[in-house]
């Protein structure tokens, strides 16, 4: 059947996938199965009970929730009942929780946790009239979102009709969820998607995915973001059987467990998983170490069948038998395939993963574009790695004079919500949509992300300087967990580094040395020394404006908790440089901000 709204996902499942294990989460040790029926009837009486509870069509309704199959269920049921689904990020301040609470108008807030509940249920009580707050988990105190259900199966005959007609009018064009922007800078933004709009996103990147029933997918990325849902929907349309990651910790357990075809991503955890596993090559010896690194080596020049040459091919097959089949059975044995966004990915790790026999689909695009604009295909001719890949069915992309990135087509929002300022200054008059992005065209087809367009900078000599293509590049050392490079109105470039404490640790326990304590780590010869080595290589590459002069080491882990980096693992440059301001007064005596 044709799906032109979101709930009609459930009338495909009805139709082609009867199966035990539609959602699947793990809880107490164990995998827990919903079946395709179950999916079914549990999104049905959430209409039912949100309508019984005085939900009306066009009301918001809040989720802050772990993947788990439930946000399913609320999601279908929400639509059904002609609301709108606003999902939110587990990991904001209580600033941002209120700003999202009261600038949705929502009516109700489901959580998932004790944690969030004691977190989210004051700022609940405390907006405009006050919202209710309904849990997943048992919380004592708290309503139970099975209250609702028990609601809607009471009340089933009182609303079975009105739902109906509720779907009947639905139209594509209509507003599906308003999806606040993380935001690297600012207050966030209710971005307004439509039915439509995300359908056909997700459609179009099931026909690159390919993926069937018989699949299974690990659901890593969040739900609330837009490529984690545009992922949900997809494996939906496509029938495969949805498995929710426990944690971003347990990523690799959970796929040895259930043995995904394929998984969602962000490059930051492509890079946990290669650094993980070149840590361990490092720790082999002899006729071993040689082998793996050999592999290393060859997999780092990877290009795809009709770029390279027979005796490539032949060498990179012995390759997979010796070592690449056993970074597959690290992820299960049977991932194929991984769709990646959110971030510049490293073209280092998009070709040792292809050669692994890991097929990263790297795509691009904003929530505000539902979210593909571009994606890499499976093959030729839509297939060039090391850029973004090429448009999506009904499209259009054009680079302005300034470099950046514009974008029409079915995949634009609607605009941001109660703000119609900020619309139009987003979107102009002759409908493209400015993305902030600067980039270009490689032979009028793929397209290549080159920077952030309000992240370049201007040194005091006037030349500019684009750090994300930078930091990519210092971040395959291994000593490097994170870093922001700056220099803005300043003489020269400089860098704030994060350290991999777990890598440096294992280094100095090689060593036959004792690792340091967190505290002094930084100010340890042999890490300063090593970074520096890692820097001077790199500058080596680069264009003298490019050049990191001089930097500074910390050893705090940056995360989305502690506020360096955005729920999609993006730096927030603001709070970094407010933090280690007094760093930077180090590296610019004089600075008059940096």
């Amino acid at each position: 059947m044709e799906v032109t709204r979101i709930f009609d996902l459930l009338d495909r499942y009805k139709e082609n996938f009867i199966k035990d294990d539609a959602l699947v989460t793990k809880r107490d040790g164990g995998w827990v199965k919903f079946s395709t029926e179950q999916y079914i009837r549990n999104s049905y009486l959430i209409s039912y009970g949100l309508l019984a509870m005085g939900i009306k069509e066009g009301d918001k309704v809040i989720t802050v929730t772990n993947n788990r199959p439930e946000w399913n269920f609320l999601d279908m049921g929400i639509n059904m009942a002609g609301n709108i689904h606003v999902p939110v990020f587990t990991s904001l301040s209580e600033s941002e929780y209120k700003h999202v609470l009261d600038h949705s108008d929502a009516k109700v807030v489901f959580i998932s946790d004790k944690k969030l509940y004691e977190k989210i249920s004051p700022i609940a009580a405390s907006v405009k009239n006050g919202l209710d707050v309904y849990t997943f988990d048992v919380v004592e105190g708290a309503k139970s979102w099975e209250e609702v259900l028990a609601l809607g199966e009471k009340e089933e005959s009182n609303f079975k009709d009105t739902v109906e007609n509720i779907k009947k009018k639905a139209k594509p064009e209509d507003c599906a969820t308003i999806i606040y922007t993380s935001g690297t800078t600012g207050t966030s933004k209710g971005v307004m998607l439509s039915h439509n709009s995300l359908i056909r996103n997700f459609i179009a990147a099931t026909e690159i995915f390919q993926l069937s029933s018989g699949d299974k997918f690990m659901s890593i990325l969040p739900l609330c973001h837009v490529g984690g849902r545009m992922g949900n929907y997809q494996n939906q349309y496509s029938g495969s059987s949805i498995y929710y990651a426990e944690s971003m910790a347990t990523i690799a357990v959970n796929m040895r467990e259930i043995q995904p075809d394929g998984f969602d991503t962000v490059p930051r955890i492509l890079e946990k998983i290669y650094d993980t596993v070149i840590s361990k090559g490092k720790k082999l010896s002899g006729v071993k170490k040689k082998i793996f690194f050999w592999a290393v080596k060859l997999g780092l020049k990877y290009k795809p069948p009709g770029e390279s040459s027979w005796f490539y091919r032949k060498k990179l097959g012995l390759a997979d038998k010796l070592i690449f089949v056993k970074w597959r059975d690290a992820l299960g044995g049977k991932v194929r395939i991984a769709g990646c966004g959110g971030a510049s990915l490293q073209p280092r790790l998009e070709r040792i993963f292809w050669a692994a026999g890991i097929k990263i689909m790297n795509m691009y695009g904003l929530t505000e574009t539902s979210p593909i604009i571009t994606i890499n295909r499976q093959e030729k001719p839509l297939l060039k790695l090391g850029t973004v890949g090429a448009l999506i069915d009904g499209v259009e992309v054009k680079i302005a004079e300034d470099g950046e990135i514009l974008c029409k087509g079915h995949n634009i929002m609607m605009g941001y919500y109660k703000d119609p300022d900020l619309t139009a200054s987003a979107i102009d008059s002759e409908g493209w949509f400015h993305t902030g992005d600067i980039g270009k065209l490689e032979e009028d087809r793929y397209l290549c992300i080159t920077d952030r367009k309000k992240e370049i900078f201007k040194l005091s000599n006037g030349k500019f300087v684009a750090p994300q293509p930078i930091e990519n590049r210092l971040k395959e050392s291994l000593y490097i967990d994170q870093l922001m490079v700056v220099g803005e109105n300043e003489k020269f470039a400089s860098a704030i580094i994060s350290l991999n404490i777990s890598y440096i640790n294992e280094w100095f326990e090689s060593m036959g040395k004792t690792a340091p304590d967190q505290d002094s780590i930084i100010d340890q010869p042999e890490v300063i020394k090593a970074i520096g080595d890692d820097v001077k290589r790199l500058n080596s590459e680069l264009s003298e404006p490019e050049r990191i002069l001089r930097f500074k080491l910390v050893s705090d882990e940056w995360t989305p908790a502690s506020g360096e980096l955005s729920p999609t693992l993006k730096l927030r440059r603001k709070f970094i440089a407010e933090k280690y301001n007094t760093l930077l007064e180090q590296i610019y005596p004089s600075k008059t901000g940096s």
